[in-house]
């Protein structure tokens, strides 16, 4: 085989090879994409959906847990009712435990430990965004 023959199939190799990298590397991403925006409503130990939404006494709660990020970090809850938000933390010493939700212009230190209360008052319909100080952790509350 000559040389220049042995080069044009070592071209043809690598360009195969090229794009079956990619497309492993497409798979991969897919894979992960849909993990990221699946795991944000579903409980990380049962993969069912996630309760933290309760109404008691014509005030809706929902609760955040703050470690590591915030999960659940899309909830869906109810417009025109007051509704309190509520962060709990165990063992929290990442970046989660500061709390910023611009809308409100709200900035909290949250404890190591614990449940802290924010009012957000009536909602209307839309979305409030919380994140943690270096903006690497967020999470969503939908009010339809």
């Amino acid at each position: 085989m000559s040389k220049r023959m042995k080069e044009t199939k070592n071209t043809k190799e690598n360009k195969n090879m090229n794009k079956s990298y990619l497309v492993v590397v497409a798979v991969v991403l897919l894979i992960f994409l849909g993990f990221v925006i699946s795991g944000g409503s579903k409980s990380p130990d049962s993969g069912q959906p996630v309760q933290n939404v309760e109404v008691r006494d014509g005030v809706q709660y929902v609760t955040i847990n703050a470690r590591g990020g915030y999960l659940p970090n899309v909830t869906t809850a109810k417009a025109g009712i007051p509704t309190k938000l509520i962060m709990k933390t165990t063992g929290t010493f990442d970046c989660s435990s500061a709390l910023t939700i611009p809308e409100l212009g709200l900035r909290k230190m949250l404890p190591q430990n614990g449940e802290t209360e924010i009012d957000l008052g009536v909602r209307e319909v839309g979305k409030l965004k919380g994140l943690c100080s270096m903006g690497m952790y967020n999470f969503e509350i939908n009010f339809i």
